[in-house]
């Protein structure tokens, strides 16, 4: 179910397409609210199996607490788990040639429940993990690589957001996906053009609508003239020699990119501007006070920073999300688990 059905939100119909090919997700923060009260809608809503990380008489005293029910949850306990011997020996193999010990190993599988959810995930033992609610971006990107490892083929990892914008004529029906904006500070031109096309294909597969994409800077087709704008232009130069299916231009301001009669006027004949609903930032200050502004101020859905590139689908949470967030990128989780190779 694609966002063509406009009685249906964004988010609403990624849930049914999870729902037709339940996966399994891990959420290593069962000691945060926000997570088990998340965690009871995702069962109640039947978008995902799940598995909780942490002391199954605690996780369960603090959901009775709260007044939620997570009994269809799978709960593990990492210093009870009869797979930590398996988990430790595995992480050592993948970790030793850093330097790695079996005793570091273990310690960091009991101390880090990230660590321990992406083993999980690994292993088979589920299919994607989400995380982020009380622990920042590295926490969860650093075992997810160490572990995971990219994707074949993947020349970066990024993270991107899912913006669903309401009473919004711009994008696809409102619905953008905004890159990066959670990860890669600084990317150089080549890695901007690998955003692009990560990002598209991305929009593709958790949207159902082709990707347009706009290079975004402070100038239009060489309205300024500053090394910042050329990188931007060198990132288009890029992406069209080495991804020549991608539909994209740049360099184009805000306004040019979404507003048809600004891109009439600022850059006519794109194949982009007037109706860009892939963004690309010209660097991170960029994508997260963008992002963050059309949340806040347009009162937009803002869903991430979800993460592309690695090698099993493991996505972030903002640290000022909401549990309904969380719900929202399981269940978008769960949808890239239906579409990873």
């Amino acid at each position: 179910m694609f966002k063509e059905d406009l009685t249906m939100s964004f988010i609403d119909g990624i849930k049914e397409r999870a729902k037709q090919d339940i996966k399994t997700i891990v959420l290593p923060e069962s000691e945060d609210e926000r997570t088990l009260r998340a965690a009871a809608k995702i069962l109640e809503e039947k978008t995902a199996n799940l598995i909780l990380i942490g002391e199954e008489a605690t996780i369960k005293a603090d959901a009775e607490k709260y007044g939620v029910n997570i009994d269809g949850a799978t709960i593990i306990n990492p210093e009870t788990s009869d797979k930590l011997e398996e988990y430790v020996n595995t992480l050592y193999e993948l970790r030793k040639a850093k330097g790695m010990t079996p005793e570091a190993a273990r310690e960091a599988l009991l101390k880090d429940r990230t660590t321990f959810g992406v083993m999980v995930l690994k292993t088979g033992g589920a299919d994607g993990l989400v995380s982020g609610a009380c622990h920042s971006t590295a926490n969860t990107l650093r075992p997810a690589l160490q572990i995971l490892r990219t994707a074949p083929g993947a020349k970066l990892v990024s993270g991107f957001f899912i913006m669903d914008v309401p009473n919004c004529e711009f994008g696809y029906n409102g619905t953008f996906a905004f890159a990066d904006c959670g990860l890669n500070q600084d990317p150089d031109s080549e890695s901007l053009a690998a955003i692009a096309n990560d990002t598209a294909n991305t929009f593709r597969t958790l949207v159902g609508a082709e990707p347009k994409v706009a290079f975004l800077s402070h100038s239009t087709k060489g309205s300024a003239k500053h090394p910042l704008v050329d990188k931007v232009v060198n990132a288009v130069e890029i992406a069209h020699q080495q991804y020549p299916d991608l539909v994209c231009d740049g360099e184009l301001q805000l306004d040019a990119a979404i507003v048809p009669s600004v891109a009439a006027s600022k850059a006519p004949g794109s194949p982009v501007a007037g109706q860009a609903n892939v963004l690309i930032f010209p660097n991170l200050d960029g994508g997260n006070i963008g992002y963050k502004l059309v949340q806040r101020l347009a009162k937009a859905e803002a869903y991430g920073p979800m993460l592309q590139g690695i090698a099993k689908p493991v996505n972030d949470l903002s640290r000022g999300c909401s549990w309904e967030d969380i719900v929202g990128v399981v269940a978008l989780t769960a949808v890239q688990a239906q579409n990873s190779k």
